[in-house]
């Protein structure tokens, strides 16, 4: 139906604002559409009990989510309403149908004769300009040529639609036709629509029929491009390849192309520092990548390689020389003591100085291998972050403890997924250099399992001879390790493989003295803690009674590591003191109150007994966390000979037992230990015997016949082993067996064969140190410790202990057991 031209425009009609962006009405069309907002019903309602008549509108921003009048746009849809159905879920379905294109000439929402909520608004039908007849004729027929060739490749416009466009010579209806199959977005729709020009109207629509055009034939021949590759394609590897082409076509592939060409920029300045396997891979992985598309599975994993690969700095290292002043400045100034350990760096880097400044022109320097071995906490690394100070030079620390599988040190094939490159040129990386010094941390802690042997790469990697060309697995080509400083680090240096032990230069770094630590603290735990902890010296105030209480009490280590953070514990204690209490300027740390601070005493030493006693003897172990004495009890019951081990020993050590027992028989067999017969139980015949008055004769080897012994190590639950408690033992024995006390103020160490010889034991001073710290007087070692290790012991231990030497159990008897007791 159209408009009956007796109806009075402008009149006044309800108006209902289209919010949805996707839909646009033209004055032809019959569509269904749906409602939910009151308003929009009640407009609904109210043309339904006129004429049916209503205007549709659009927004001007649908995001704003109002309809107020100047969100209005002032060209719509005058139509009628042909149906109305109310639908279940509270909404509207009308059948509308367009009539005319209409405009506002003013809203009268705000009038105040209606109580109405809906917008009422003047509207009158949008006049049509005039237009050449014959202009419009020429330029309908290059609009049906150019939609029948555009309709040939978008095989979505319905034919029967076509066919009325072609057919419909009127230009205005023409033009909403064509408008209507082109699916404008809103935008351009509104655009379009509004424009009372018919002859621009549909000029604008060819030139975007044109462009479509364009759009749809690099469409199909994108499609042609792709379909080699798409025979037994699904969906998705066929969108991915549409969006290939088209980003190919918009010029945005170019980004792999400059990858490509930095790539070759960058092996051009590493070539110089490479060796020639390594330019060959590079090259040859280069070339690869440039050639396969993006959405090759190796795309990635080259990229992720080559990407590897030019982080390692092969061109760049440290250029200052070896200086052994400086090494001496840096260790001096960052470690107290230590002067055995320093000497020996200095030492060893001496003869690299030397070699390099007598060298050959070109002469290559060969791999630095050193290695720090001693108890945790004594300052292992931090010797290795002074010598790269010293050199400046990055320092790169490789944890070794519990590796196992071979692969992490040396790379994983690239044929793995998630492959990269191993530890050691991850480490490289990390520095940014290619002579880093490199600590191999807790090298004695490496394993092994069938993932191969770790120990096997590291023997390549610390091989001077070897490592110029070290190869790692993901690389797949030799690097040059020969200017790296390697420093491994250990605790136990004996755990160490023997090869690797051949490669490596040793230095011993020993437990501190309480007096070491005493200082150590002084000097830098406490000025470090106080910076990190913004504390001042007038805030925080520990004093030397306090310190060493702190060191002998609440520690228990052969290092600083454990002082240094209790030391932290009482800053931080102090810190809160400051801030919870405004009178408060300063803390005090004093023996009383560090008490106070920490409740109860971490540790507790074992101390030597009161008085000289039979069966109880001070030996010397040797733990991780430094010397100790071990006390050794036992006792005495009639029986037959046996001999009861209690105490969680090991294997060494239960034989060091049955060793010893036996030495100490021999001695009384020999009768080099005296023995009070008097006192051996007798057997009922030799009471009997007694009884009758006749004599009886006892040997003094019935007193390890008849006696059975039983020896107990405390502290049951603590693992015991090794074999440097013989002559502790076997002095014990020799003391329960010949009832004589044991100098309570002698500590011992020392392991023994089966003809009660001494032999040489390892931990001296950590041994001595321990023996000190339990106020022990007397120490006896084995003569050859006495003779060679001495020198390594601090003036302090020496002055404070009586050393012996001795070379068998009879010496050992002769100064510790009390006959006069």
């Amino acid at each position: 139906m159209m408009i009956n031209n007796y109806l009075p425009f402008p009149r006044e009609l309800p108006i209902i604002v289209i919010e949805d962006e996707s839909s646009f009405y033209y004055p032809f069309m019959i569509s269904p559409i749906f409602f939910k907002k009151k308003e929009d019903i009640d407009a609904i309602t109210h043309s339904l009990k006129s004429d049916s008549i209503i205007f549709l509108a659009y927004s001007k921003d649908v995001n704003l989510n109002s309809i107020e009048d100047s969100n209005i746009e002032r060209f719509g849809v005058i139509g009628s309403i042909m149906r109305k159905v109310d639908m279940p879920d509270g909404r509207v379905k009308i059948l509308f149908q367009g009539l005319e294109k209409g405009e506002i000439i003013d809203s009268v929402r705000n009038s105040k004769t209606r109580k109405i909520k809906f917008i009422m608004a003047n509207i009158d039908i949008s006049p049509k300009e005039p237009y050449d007849k014959q202009r419009s004729e020429a330029i309908n027929s290059v609009l049906n040529e150019k939609l029948s060739f555009y309709a040939k490749l978008n095989s979505s416009i319905p034919q029967d639609l076509l066919t009325t466009i072609y057919e419909t010579n009127e230009p205005y209806r023409k033009a909403e036709l064509v408008a209507s199959v082109l699916k404008f977005n809103r935008t351009v729709a509104y655009k379009f629509y509004k424009n009372n020009n018919i002859e621009d109207k549909l000029l604008d629509i060819i030139e975007y029929i044109i462009s479509e055009i364009n759009t749809l034939k690099i469409q199909h021949e994108i499609r042609k491009k792709v379909q080699v590759k798409i025979d037994h394609a699904n969906k998705e590897y066929f969108l991915r390849e549409q969006l290939r082409e088209i980003h190919k076509e918009l010029g945005d592939d170019t980004q792999k192309e400059d990858d490509v060409l930095k790539m070759r920029q960058r092996l051009i300045e590493i070539t110089p520092f490479i060796t020639e396997d390594a330019l060959k891979e590079i090259t040859k992985q280069i070339n690869r990548f440039a050639k396969i598309t993006g959405e090759n599975s190796d795309s990635a994993m080259l990229q992720s390689y080559l990407e590897s690969v030019f982080e390692i700095p092969f061109d760049k290292e440290s250029s200052k020389k070896l200086s052994i002043k400086n090494i001496q400045k840096e260790l001096d100034k960052d470690h107290f003591s230590l002067e055995v350990a320093k000497d020996k760096i200095v030492e060893f880097f001496a003869t690299k100085e030397l070699a390099k400044k007598r060298a050959v022109e070109n002469q290559k320097d060969s791999g630095m291998i050193l290695c720090f071995f001693g108890p945790p906490g004594v300052g292992k690394t931090s010797l290795a972050n002074s010598i790269a100070n010293a050199l400046d030079r990055p320092l790169v620390r490789i944890a070794l403890g519990g590796l196992e599988d071979v692969n992490e040190l040396r790379g994983h094939r690239r044929t793995y997924i998630g492959a990269m490159v191993g530890r050691i040129v991850q480490g490289l990386i990390e520095a940014k250099s290619m002579n880093p010094v490199v600590v191999l941390d807790e090298i004695d802690k490496i394993g092994r399992s069938y993932k191969g042997d770790p120990t096997a790469a590291l023997l390549e990697i610390l091989d001077p001879e070897q490592n110029k060309a070290y190869r790692d697995y993901y690389l797949n080509f030799s690097i040059d390790l020969s200017k790296v400083i390697f420093v491994a680090t250990a605790n136990d240096y004996g755990s160490i493989p023997a090869p690797l032990r051949d490669r490596m230069e040793r230095i011993y770094i020993g437990s501190y003295m309480p007096s070491e630590k005493f200082e150590i603290a002084k000097k830098y735990l406490i000025p470090q803690e106080l910076k990190k902890h913004s504390l001042s010296r007038s805030e925080f105030e520990i004093n030397a009674d306090a310190l060493k209480m702190l060191i002998d009490e609440y520690t228990r280590e052969a290092g600083v590591r454990n002082l240094r953070r209790q030391i932290a514990s009482l800053m931080r204690k102090s810190a809160k003191m400051i801030l919870l209490d405004d009178t408060l300027t300063k803390v005090k740390i004093t023996p009383k109150n560090i008490e106070e601070f920490f409740k109860e005493k971490s540790f507790q030493y074992t101390k030597i007994e009161d008085s000289p006693r039979i069966g109880v003897v001070n030996g010397m172990v040797w733990t991780s966390v430094g010397g100790e004495i071990l006390k050794i009890e036992i006792i005495k019951t009639k029986g037959n000979g046996a001999i009861k081990i209690t105490g969680s020993l090991g294997d060494v050590m239960k034989e060091s037992v049955q060793i010893a027992y036996s030495a100490v028989k021999i001695l009384i067999d020999n009768h080099e230990l005296e023995i009070d017969t008097s006192k051996i139980p007798l057997s009922e015949k030799e009471r009997e015997k007694l009884s009758e008055g006749k004599k009886v004769e006892l040997d003094a080897s019935d007193v390890y016949k008849r006696y059975d012994l039983h020896i107990h190590f405390p502290e049951g639950a603590i693992k015991k082993d090794g074999p440097s408690a013989g002559i502790a033992i076997a002095s014990v024995i020799a003391s329960t067996l010949s009832d004589t006390s044991i100098d309570n103020q002698v500590a011992m160490t020392g392991e023994i064969n089966l003809r009660g010889g001494v032999l040489p034991i390892g931990g001296l001073k950590e041994k001595l140190i321990g023996a000190f710290k339990a106020g022990v007087k007397k120490v006896i070692i084995p003569a050859k410790n006495f003779e060679h290790d001495l020198h390594d012991i601090s003036d302090e231990v020496k002055d404070s202990l009586e050393i012996i030497g001795v070379k068998d159990v009879k010496e050992v008897l002769e100064h510790i057991l009390l006959r006069d007791v």
